[in-house]
């Protein structure tokens, strides 16, 4: 793919955000809506056209660990809020930022993770688990090896410990598993069709009356020779 292509191009080792989220869109997995802005005025302009409440974010592809950083600001309501939060974003980082991401804010209390990892021996292999900081403190997932079929997706779902958060939850409704399932098969094909892609990692994934949505995404590039 072009954004792929042009990536390895200029030498990066990951695509933004942004980028991540335009693959994962084109192969038809849900992601949050959201557009890039240079200037202040474009970003004012780009929360008025996503509607509030907005997330803004630095953008880029050296970017990675935003929240790490502070360079995430939350839950947005107004023009006067995205003006305030944008020049404290540009005025405090350490970090040189040309670029801004503007997001619509999805409330969620369910977060999930998927993603693809390259093994060296089985190739792409396609990840599911409990999503947000869950992911690194309780580290449950489920893995197989790509291409993976509906029923091997439907199983990945019922391997992890804590299955019972896809479940009605608090007066919400269970995931859409079908539309769940998609989104891990698609996630194998994304490995298996550019050998460039040497990781992906969607996290989280918030469920919005069942269905999910990629709110965070990140691909890593391999290099081939």
């Amino acid at each position: 793919m072009k954004i792929i292509e042009d990536a390895i191009k200029r030498g990066a080792d990951n695509l933004s955000e942004f980028e991540s989220k335009q693959i994962l869109s084109a192969y038809g997995i849900p992601v949050t809506s959201e557009k890039t802005a240079k200037t202040l005025e474009e970003a004012v302009s780009a929360a008025n056209s996503i509607g509030y409440p907005i997330v803004l974010k630095a953008s880029g592809e050296n970017l990675q660990h935003k929240t790490e950083l502070d360079l995430i600001r939350l839950d947005l309501k107004d023009e006067s809020q995205v003006r305030l939060a944008y020049k404290e974003l540009l005025s405090e980082s350490t970090i040189p930022i040309t670029e801004v991401l503007i997001q619509q804010m999805l409330r969620g209390n369910r977060e999930l993770m998927a993603g693809l990892k390259r093994d060296s021996q089985f190739g792409p292999c396609v990840v599911f688990g409990l999503g947000g900081v869950l992911a690194e403190i309780l580290e449950d997932v489920s893995i197989r090896v790509a291409p993976i079929t509906t029923f091997d997706a439907m199983d990945m779902m019922d391997n992890i410990r804590g299955k019972k958060i896809l479940e009605p939850f608090r007066g919400k409704p269970s995931v859409d598993r079908k539309t769940m399932a998609k989104l891990l098969i698609t996630l194998g094909k994304i490995g298996l069709e550019n050998d460039a892609v040497g990781e992906i990692d969607i996290n989280p994934i918030k469920l919005i009356e069942g269905q999910p949505v990629a709110v965070d995404a990140l691909i890593i590039l391999k290099r081939i020779s």
